[in-house]
């Protein structure tokens, strides 16, 4: 008989020895360890099921209620929640007043911004019923998208309002609202009635000199205008807006903004504006039989 090899090959040493060293390995491991794997035991921690975790005071994420909130809203409140959230909203009751009860609505808001006026100031700024044109009947809402709409209701059947005068800077129609930035919204809102020859009329301070608003209306034929109530009146002053062809100017008073205030409801912006419309050269024609100037409140 041919004697047993007492030396095993190399191949058959590293295999012996691969699994002495899987076997200790096992054994610190412990039981639950697989053999010849890394792989640790079945971990303690629940399987989560793609559930959402809850706040560390146990509630309901916010994020998830509002989530649920806006997807039950209908629609239209989803509509007002944008517009409020961005520019503004809309005080509905505005659109339902008629002449007399504008007249004393701003009279009472005077009063409360003016408490320093004695009763004839108070009376030099009030404005007289019969100058408000009754606009309740405009059934939509008073959305900015809807002002060219609110003017062609509301002017001669058949007038064309982007036909300007012949004369620089005379307008046939001025909106006033209470800041320039809405102002400026209020511009790109009536671009329907601007022309080539006859642009809308820039009349508020945001970012426009009072030199270069003299310089624009001194230079171009304006059919309608858009500014704030103390710029305008300070065009006026100087010349430069003219009155002539006037016929109406409305009152952006529907919009508020995200405080909830509105061209009535600041000091800042109602005082200029009752200064503006109980100037003498517009005063006198509130009513008049020619040249007749009405206020509307959009």
């Amino acid at each position: 008989m041919t004697a047993e090899n007492p030396n095993p090959s190399g191949l058959s040493a590293k295999v012996d020895k691969k699994r002495k060293r899987q076997a200790e390995e096992s054994s610190k491991q412990g039981p639950g360890a697989v053999s010849g794997s890394n792989v640790e035991g079945p971990s303690k921690k629940k399987p989560n099921h793609g559930k959402p975790k809850p706040n560390k005071k146990g509630g309901k994420d916010k994020k998830d209620k509002k989530d649920k909130s806006a997807q039950n809203a209908t629609p239209q409140e989803q509509r007002d929640t944008k517009q409020t959230e961005t520019k503004g909203s809309i005080d509905e009751a505005i659109g339902k007043m008629d002449g007399r009860l504008f007249a004393d609505h701003f009279l009472q808001k005077a009063k409360r911004h003016n408490k320093e006026l004695s009763a004839v100031e108070l009376s030099d700024l009030s404005v007289p019923d019969s100058s408000f044109l009754d606009t309740s009947s405009f059934e939509s809402a008073r959305q900015l998208d809807q002002l060219p709409a609110f003017l062609k209701a509301f002017s001669p059947k058949g007038s064309d309002l982007s036909k300007s005068s012949e004369e620089k800077g005379t307008p046939h129609t001025i909106v006033v609202s209470p800041s320039g930035l809405r102002a400026a919204d209020v511009c790109r809102a009536l671009r329907t009635f601007q022309t080539k020859e006859s642009p809308i009329g820039k009349l508020f301070a945001k970012h426009i000199k009072l030199e270069e608003a003299k310089q624009f209306l001194e230079r171009s034929r304006v059919a309608v205008g858009a500014g704030t109530p103390a710029r305008i009146s300070d065009l006026i002053g100087t010349g430069s807006l003219k009155l002539n062809e006037l016929k109406r100017i409305v009152i952006d008073g529907s919009y508020v903004d995200q405080k909830k205030r509105g061209i009535f409801d600041m000091k800042e912006t109602h005082l200029p504006l009752l200064q503006l419309l109980t100037r003498s050269e517009l005063r006198e024609r509130y009513g008049a039989d020619e040249k007749r100037i009405q206020i509307l409140v959009f």
